[in-house]
């Protein structure tokens, strides 16, 4: 489909805010991490050749949605050279496609892209189409590379028009087409612009960890798109700030059911540490615990679905002849779940901390994290970190 020039330039600039880095993160409001060292970037793009693209839509008063796909290898690289890959579902009110040839074949063949619950269909069909169109196909065929795409998804509606099926197809290639290393815009972006995290704005976040030179030196990187929790469940550095945050509820006013809960959360790990499939399934699990820490108990309406690969072992996926393997042993993990852990509660927290105040369909208004009630929560507590300048 042909944009016409202004809808394309609009498009574009789009694309290229949700590109810019935001400037708060959890660590300037002193909020502790116990878990490892991050990376330069602090994000999956730590992970070296990993790429993160978005596209951003916000239209009037109803739309508040768009995509955000993550490369492994770069897109030069994203549709020609597989990745081990394992997967794990806490649970399983949501959709991510692909997974059971994933898990059937231990790879991961070209991104990993995340929208909104109703535009699974229309994102999975572009990914198809772009990989026909700019993907040549190892295997020879006339026309197409693969047709099991992994794109995953979390439920909007509460600020977005969702049945308005907003998302199309050149919002998917946009993604990738602006995917880039460098620092990840988190927040109100890309697939996580409509999101909400524990009755707070929620949306897109990242974090990553470098591993001591004793443990292999290895980097992995998480990215989250948040949008679970109720208020009373949050935790920041084992704090129950949702307890003390009682303002602006969205789901739980007046005492509402669990049921009220319209959440899930997608996690997406990198690592360059050379894994195979069945311990990148272990990684996936870890991701749990990160989750845990921030309060979370995997609501019976959430949709909790984790993907982790490892971008080490090139050429995994060559069909011919047989692929020389490194792996690490499974006793010299035990850094990586550590790192694993760490870095998603630092990317859900990271998500919560960027996002700013939205309105959307309906007048339905949900606020921000208030970051200085935070501190003093956390200040309170004895677990506000001084920062250095």
């Amino acid at each position: 489909m042909r944009l016409p020039l202004a809808a394309a330039l609009a498009l574009a600039a789009a694309t290229v805010v949700a590109q810019e880095s935001t400037p708060v993160r959890a660590r300037a409001l002193g909020i502790p991490f116990e878990f490892g060292t991050p990376g330069r970037l602090d994000a999956i793009t730590d992970v070296p050749g990993v790429e993160v693209g978005h596209v951003t839509l916000i239209e009037g008063d109803r739309v508040r949605t768009g995509v955000t796909a993550v490369l492994p290898r770069g897109r030069g690289k994203a549709g020609l050279d597989q990745c081990f890959a394992g997967a794990f579902s806490l649970n399983g009110n949501g959709e991510m496609t692909g997974i059971a040839w994933l898990e059937e074949s231990g790879l991961l063949e070209g991104p990993v892209l995340i929208t909104n619950t109703n535009s699974v269909g229309v994102v999975r069909d572009a990914v198809i189409d772009y990989a026909r169109k700019h993907w040549p196909s190892a295997e020879g065929w006339a026309d197409a590379f693969w047709s099991l795409p992994v794109v995953a998804e979390t439920w909007d509606g509460h600020l977005n028009d969702i049945y308005g099926m907003h998302v199309r197809s050149e919002h998917a290639f946009q993604a990738i087409d602006g995917a880039r290393s460098g620092a990840v815009a988190e927040g109100n972006v890309g697939g996580g612009t409509g999101m909400i995290c524990y009755e707070f704005k929620g949306g897109i976040g990242t974090a990553s960890r470098v591993l001591t030179a004793a443990d292999g030196g290895y980097t992995l990187g998480v990215l989250v798109q948040s949008n679970f929790g109720r208020r009373h469940q949050l935790l920041v550095a084992g704090v129950p700030v949702g307890r003390e945050l009682r303002d602006d509820l969205v789901y739980t006013r007046g005492g509402a059911s669990e049921a009220a809960e319209n959440g899930s959360i997608i996690i997406v790990v990198a690592t360059d540490a050379p894994l195979l499939p069945n311990q990148l399934k272990r990684l996936a699990r870890r991701a749990a615990l990160g989750l845990a820490r921030t309060g979370s108990v995997a609501g019976n309406g959430s949709g909790d679905l984790f993907v982790a690969f490892s971008t080490a072992n090139p050429r995994a996926g060559d069909a011919k002849g047989t692929v020389a393997l490194t792996m690490l042993p499974n006793d010299r993990m035990g850094a990586l779940f550590e790192a694993t852990v760490g870095a998603t509660e630092e990317a859900i927290l990271n998500a919560l901390v960027a996002a700013r105040t939205m309105t959307g369909i309906d007048g339905h208004r949900v606020v921000a994290l208030p970051h200085d009630r935070v501190r003093e929560s956390l200040r309170r507590h004895g677990r506000l970190e001084t920062l250095v300048h």
